[in-house]
């Protein structure tokens, strides 16, 4: 079982820093963090297979079966037992309907749609398009303060990049007018608060590479005579070597303890300045996670449609699938149903009579 790190009350010192309370809490959160990173990870697979041998041949399955139902309404309205109030209606049906199966990607239904409105389909898409990323375009400027003249808006994915590359255009325009400010003469004040902050990231550094330098003085299999303690030693020095690659402190501390070169009393007595230096490594570790689960998690939302304030777990996904399956299936087997009975010209037009445009 692995150990958890984090810094405990003493018996003779019952109130922890504000550091260690920091330390402790950015372990708690990593921690967090791994376990859902760790199950995306694990579920991906799942909900590929998922996605991929029964959601979506179900989802081709339905628009094919609705494209059967489009030709059934199409060739109705070329029937002399319609009249003119339910062609009209029946244009409406078959104008809708192959509107959406296109979208959905059945680009052979342009002609039928073509046909029905008097248009070119592709001519009205752009000019649709064109004004929804107008609007989006003015609403991400007004939201975001920025210029989006050029970007692309023809997809969520699109205008996530276009808003990345954005705001890192401003984060290089700040860094370029702080950097000719920096070359007027830098007052007593700005001077020493560069030089803290360089200081900082060089302890960071070095704190993070002493606890690696410790474990590998220990480790390294070379220096072991032993063969089985070296295959040992390997297989610990691999993942000392991964753990330091990400910078992954939780991790090398984790080590640490697992071959017992440190113990709970040093954690509980490591000196204020390197705890600040490692919640600074611990800090921009977590940011990191959070990420990565973001951008995991990123074409579930979109298929899903949840905004990004919802909690969203691998469970959610897979329960949304078996109910998508399930309306699918139904859905499918109504269309069958309802085809069958209209193919009597007697049931569409009473069908027709109920229907209100």
């Amino acid at each position: 079982m692995t150990n958890i790190v984090h810094i405990k009350h003493e018996v003779e010192k019952t109130v922890l820093s504000k550091s260690q309370k920091t330390f402790n809490n950015l372990i708690k959160k990593i921690d967090a963090q791994k376990k859902i990173l760790v199950d995306w990870e694990n579920s991906k697979s799942k909900i590929s297979q998922r996605v991929h041998g029964e959601y979506q041949p179900l989802v081709d399955s339905f628009n094919q079966t609705r494209a059967e139902m489009l030709h059934l309404l199409d060739r109705a309205h070329g029937d002399s037992f319609f009249k003119k109030n339910d062609k009209a209606k029946l244009k409406a049906l078959i104008s809708d309907l192959a509107f959406d199966l296109i979208q959905q990607g059945m680009n052979e239904l342009k002609e039928i749609y073509n046909r029905y409105n008097d248009t070119d389909f592709d001519a009205e898409a752009e000019e649709i398009d064109a004004n929804v990323t107008s609007a989006m375009k003015s609403m991400m400027e007004d939201m975001f303060g920025m210029e989006f003249d050029d970007a692309d808006f023809s997809s969520s994915e699109q205008m996530r990049e276009a808003l990345q590359q954005r705001i890192n255009a401003q984060r290089e325009s700040a860094l370029h007018q702080a950097s000719k400010r920096t070359s007027r003469k830098k007052t007593a004040k700005q001077l020493e608060n560069e030089a803290r902050e360089k200081e900082e990231a060089q302890n960071a550094s070095k704190s993070i590479q002493e606890v690696f330098r410790k474990l590998v003085a220990v480790l390294h299999p070379d220096r072991e005579p032993d063969e089985i303690e070296r295959e040992r030693k390997t297989k610990l020095m691999q993942r000392v070597n991964e753990a330091y690659s990400k910078k992954d402190l939780l991790q090398l501390f984790a080590l640490q303890l697992e071959i017992e070169q440190i113990d709970q009393t040093k954690l509980n007595t490591i000196a204020e300045d390197k705890l600040k230096h490692f919640n600074k490594i611990l800090q921009e570790q977590l940011n990191e996670l959070m990420q990565e689960i973001n951008d995991m998690e990123y074409p579930f939302r979109t298929m899903l449609n949840a905004p990004s304030h919802i909690k969203l777990t691998p469970d959610d996904v897979l329960k949304s699938l078996s109910y998508n399956v399930r309306e699918l299936k139904k859905s499918i087997k109504d269309i069958e149903r309802e085809m069958k009975a209209l193919q009597n010209p007697v049931h569409l037009k009473a069908m027709l009579k109920t229907l209100r445009f």
